[in-house]
């Protein structure tokens, strides 16, 4: 079986699964070995990668003939690029984000080491909460869209009906997680979800 045969149907595999995926694929399998010897596999090869996970960095692939009862398993490397906000400058702890703070950048995803920001649109105005150097991925545990003590936003009700109001943060909130707020007006605590910079929603 010609080494080359195995390592095609490897890089194939795996260039099959990331089409869903979002971002650019860079996907390559290393020649094998000239010297390897496999029979002539009489029908097409199977691949297969027993406990998939992350389809990011290097990936190996198990090839098998299952006429002729052998396999091999063969490294497939693969970089995954994505748009994500970076710091265009160094960000100290306490800063605003603004417009000239952030860029768009194409990283690789080994890059991240946690949830990100693919629109700048989303952390301005949000308050950075650890040291972001320069070129550096925003991550949503670096800032927080509203911070304690800050000024928010309460919007309460369902679909149909909603109703604005003011109150106070008691934590810091990145978007999607719920925190606690006071109402301003009836002092009364509630739970909502960061929703935008300085807004906090409630569903009833």
């Amino acid at each position: 079986m010609a080494p080359e045969a195995i390592s095609q149907a490897a890089q194939e595999h795996v260039t099959a699964l990331t089409r869903e995926a979002n971002g650019t694929f860079t996907i390559s399998a290393p020649s094998l070995d000239n010297r390897l010897r496999l029979p002539q596999c009489p029908e097409p090869l199977t691949a297969d990668i027993p406990n998939q996970g992350s389809l990011s960095g290097t990936v190996s692939v198990l090839v098998r003939c299952e006429a002729l009862n052998w396999q091999i398993y063969v490294p497939v490397r693969v970089q995954q690029v994505l748009e994500r906000v970076v710091a265009k400058a160094p960000l100290p702890r306490g800063a605003v984000i603004t417009a000239a703070d952030v860029a768009v950048e194409q990283v690789e995803l080994r890059r991240q080491r946690g949830a990100s920001f693919a629109n700048p649109e989303q952390l301005i105005g949000s308050k950075v909460k650890r040291p972001v150097r320069l070129g550096e991925i925003i991550l949503a545990s670096d800032i927080c869209l509203v911070c304690r003590n800050d000024a928010v936003l309460i919007k309460a009700g369902n679909d149909g009906l909603s109703i604005i109001t003011e109150g106070t943060a008691l934590s810091d909130g990145s978007l999607g997680e719920q925190i606690r707020v006071q109402n301003n007006r009836s002092k009364k605590v509630i739970s909502g979800v960061v929703s935008a910079v300085g807004e906090v929603t409630v569903r009833y």
